[in-house]
């Protein structure tokens, strides 16, 4: 007897070729395209009867630098796409990583799921991931003065500028960060009885 599981992925392999790795794990399917076919693999994924992802439920980015204690050696940027079959009643995850750490673009799923629109700005201004066809890639979270993207592995913690606001210029200025790196030490505080029933 096959699972709901293995019919998703047999379904999967069928629709996509050889041009997807296919795995499964804790009850969950994923599928890893190239940037050059991701977006054929999502426009299969939705329009494919045996398949129909009519809904895309998230899109991220993700920063794999020190994915692995530092140890992964592959692509440092990717996008993990999570869509849903209300037809079929399943979920996929797909991830594509972007070829170029320099500059990582991939291809923007906005005209096969038009939600995706605010996803795909929110990974290019936490990651600085560029979507290629998307209609209004600007910042979203923060400000569009912003220098760098925070969720980046090597983003410093504090950042690189504050702002505040300059009652004598009577508006917001940008300054270099004035916090002083330190350390914080755990402090446990218990009860002289503790342990002791």
């Amino acid at each position: 007897m096959t699972t709901k599981i293995e019919v998703l992925q047999l379904a999967l392999e069928k629709a996509l070729g050889e041009g997807a790795a296919i795995s499964a794990a804790l009850g969950e399917v994923t599928v890893v395209v190239k940037a050059a076919d991701y977006l054929k693999a999502m426009q299969t994924l939705r329009d494919d009867p045996s398949l129909a992802f009519e809904e895309m439920i998230d899109l991220c980015g993700v920063d794999y630098s020190q994915y692995g204690e530092g140890t992964w050696d592959g692509p440092r940027y990717a996008v993990t796409t999570h869509l849903l079959s209300l037809a079929n009643n399943w979920r996929v995850r797909v991830r594509v990583f972007a070829p170029d750490d320099e500059m990582p673009i991939v291809e923007s799923i906005t005209g096969i799921w038009r939600a995706a629109n605010w996803y795909e700005r929110e990974a290019f201004d936490l990651y600085g991931i560029l979507f290629d066809g998307h209609g209004d890639l600007r910042r979203i979270l923060t400000d569009y003065g912003f220098i760098g993207h925070p969720f980046r592995k090597d983003f410093p913690i504090s950042g690189y500028v504050e702002m505040r606001y300059d009652p004598e210029q009577k508006r917001v200025i940008y300054q270099p960060v004035t916090i002083e790196p330190r350390e914080n030490i755990p402090r446990v505080i218990r009860e002289e009885t503790y342990g002791m029933k």
